[in-house]
């Protein structure tokens, strides 16, 4: 069984309660494990890039959730008051492994932030917000609040024909939850747009040298339940760190 690499996110100390802390949702794990993943929850260790190495040797793929606000400084432009919370250990840390893996053709899957994240490590740069830089953007920001579900399909994306994206879901087009609002600006040298929603802003990505490395702006690990494609970009993952 391959093992694969789960990324964290700092959560900040609640007095009288809690540290500094480390967390992700457990959902990508179960999902992960599911589809036949021997998980390994990454901590970020900002700075401590030979421990970090020596977790990366032991993985077979890298898988990279979603979360807060990359820092615009990792795309190399100012902070605008449009971006949200980020988290300096978690950009550290996730550019480092992420640029490994694709150094060494490692399978990567990574969803919204993940997604983001992947363009940024290779040189392209993000919106740091989709409805007020994107033009004609429609809405992408559908978070869970208010009654609304992590698995509401908020909108259709088209998948490029002959795409691996494309093969793998059979289908040209299909609808996406949607929970982010920030995207991909500047599509960054080696990566290919293979998904767009229909505002033409870029919701999927993959390696155009081959490698497996699929990106994606929505959430598949809480589609799984309604739309079964989803749980084969899981799978076919697994089968390519499985391979590796």
């Amino acid at each position: 069984m391959p093992v694969i690499g789960i990324t964290t996110q700092t959560l900040e100390a609640i007095p009288d309660q809690l540290p500094r802390c480390w967390i992700m949702s457990q959902r990508y794990v179960q999902v992960l494990t599911s589809a036949g993943a021997i998980p390994w929850v990454i901590p970020l260790l900002e700075g401590n890039e030979a421990a970090l190495r020596r977790i990366y040797e032991r993985l077979d793929g890298l898988f990279l959730p979603g979360g807060v606000d990359v820092d615009p400084a990792a795309y190399g432009e100012p902070r605008t008051t449009l971006c949200g919370r980020t988290d300096a250990a978690r950009d550290w840390t996730e550019l480092l492994l992420s640029r490994w893996a694709l150094a060494d053709r490692k399978p990567v899957l990574a969803v919204c932030r993940g997604a983001q994240l992947i363009n940024v490590a290779v040189g392209g740069s993000l919106y740091q917000d989709v409805t007020a830089q994107h033009p004609e953007a429609i809405k992408h920001d559908h978070f869970p609040v208010g009654g609304r579900r992590r698995d509401e399909l908020a909108h259709e994306v088209h998948l490029a024909p002959g795409s691996r994206l494309q093969r793998l879901l059979a289908t040209e087009s299909l609808a996406v939850n949607s929970m982010h609002h920030q995207g991909i600006a500047r599509l960054a040298p080696g990566l290919v747009p293979v998904a767009t929603s229909p505002d033409g802003l870029i919701e999927g990505v993959e390696a155009a040298n081959g490698q497996f490395l699929i990106g994606v702006q929505w959430h598949p690990e809480d589609l799984v339940d309604v739309d079964p494609r989803m749980a084969r970009l899981f799978a076919a993952f697994i089968e390519a760190a499985r391979r590796a």
